[in-house]
């Protein structure tokens, strides 16, 4: 399952509507999912792949270990 280990954002469901919003408005369900990287994080001294989302990257909240 999806789900980025620094905030664990995960999949989110809903509906996605037809563009010809009739009288109907047909739907069907959907999925987003996170934009998720793999990176290498030094944490407490040892290094750890982890799967975080794009946002925490752009926001600083991990240190890389190039």
């Amino acid at each position: 399952m999806a789900k980025c280990d620094v905030c664990g954002k995960t999949v989110a469901n809903g509906n996605r509507v037809s563009i010809a919003r009739s009288h109907v408005s047909r739907r069907a369900s959907r999925t987003w999912k996170p934009n998720l990287r793999t990176v290498h994080i030094n944490v407490n001294g040892e290094n750890k792949k982890m799967h975080v989302c794009t946002k925490c990257l752009r926001s600083s909240k991990l240190q890389d270990n190039a």
